[in-house]
């Protein structure tokens, strides 16, 4: 696979609800820490503000565009940036099926998308390699992005049989397409994983380790993927990405491992030879450094964990089906 499409593997992302989301008046709407959650709207009609814990500016959301969160942080939606936000729960339900939420009887600013759990080993370090936010323009080139979303204010209205697994499907689709489309502008003088991974000299060296991983890589031979000089090369890396180049590719290995270790049977020796690790003592020093804890150990405890979950997941799928006749009804919501 390509490096967006593995990063995007190991996180898992699994949409958790789509809807869509009606305001009118004067509006601003806090959201609280994201929890591990990736949130990806298009906006269909209207205007207003986002803004994003740690992001210095605000961004002006237009009809046509589209946004993605990958970072978990809490943010903020606003018809005007001067009014005092209101907390999201009083906005949105806790518990609500999908439909589409009104606010101050709406008119003013629609919305349509999904939110992703991700549920991946440590989807910290990988949702760090994604910017905070995704800003995609509605004149941008982005016919497939249309159709999706289109498809998803039809399916989020009409709802219709089968809608909550075809919404579930376009938000996925919505989703790579925005990250594609974000890569393709290049964005000029940005840092972090993507910044890097859309860029051609250092975007050439990512995807050589990726595509690789267990080669034993030096600093010499992916320079020359870059078609830079060893020096300079280090030194972009560094800047960009936040790791040495070195640094990057072990960390990489590791991540690859601790889905292995936790998703299959496959022996500890067997995973550090396919890893390019000639010992397991070795492999097993590098995986500890950089996850803190032995590979027996962490295979044991998240194969553990995930058997629990699978269980609470059935549960709420259980409970989910019994509750599928109110996803008919649309919510709505009026303000203080």
């Amino acid at each position: 696979m390509d490096p967006l499409s593995e990063v995007l593997s190991l996180l898992k992302p699994r949409s958790t609800l789509s809807a869509g989301f009606d305001a009118g008046g004067e509006w601003s709407i806090q959201f609280p820490d994201q929890q591990k959650r990736i949130k990806c709207y298009a906006v269909v009609s209207g205007g207003c503000w986002l803004s994003v814990d740690g992001v210095p500016d605000a961004v002006r959301l237009s009809a046509g565009d589209c946004f993605v969160l990958p970072s978990g942080r809490p943010f903020r939606l606003a018809s005007d940036t001067s009014l005092e936000p209101i907390p999201a729960n009083r906005v949105f339900p806790p518990a609500r099926p999908g439909g589409v939420v009104t606010l101050n009887g709406g008119g003013g600013f629609f919305c349509v998308g999904s939110r992703f759990a991700v549920s991946g080993a440590h989807a910290d370090l990988l949702m760090g390699m994604l910017p905070p936010i995704v800003h995609i323009r509605g004149e941008s080139n982005q016919e497939v992005l249309r159709w999706a979303v289109e498809r998803m204010r039809q399916e989020l209205h009409d709802q219709q049989p089968g809608s909550h697994l075809v919404a579930q499907h376009l938000a996925h689709m919505m989703l790579i397409q925005a990250l594609r489309m974000y890569l393709a502008q290049k964005p000029n003088g940005g840092t972090g994983w993507m910044a890097a991974l859309a860029d051609r000299q250092l975007g050439a060296a990512i995807r050589a380790m990726h595509a690789e991983p267990a080669r034993r890589w030096t600093l010499q031979e992916l320079a020359e993927r870059a078609f830079m000089s060893r020096s300079a090369f280090a030194e972009k890396f560094k800047e960009t990405v936040g790791l040495a180049p070195m640094e990057y590719l072990v960390r990489w290995r590791m991540l690859l491992a601790a889905d292995r270790l936790e998703n299959t049977s496959e022996p500890v020796s067997s995973i550090a030879l396919s890893l390019g690790y000639e010992s397991e003592s070795a492999f097993s020093t590098a995986f500890k450094r950089e996850m803190g804890e032995s590979p027996r150990r962490y295979g044991r405890e998240r194969r553990s964990a995930s058997r629990a979950n699978g269980a609470a997941d059935h549960g709420d799928r259980r409970r989910a089906i019994s509750a599928a006749p109110a996803e008919r009804d649309s919510v709505r919501i009026v303000s203080d």
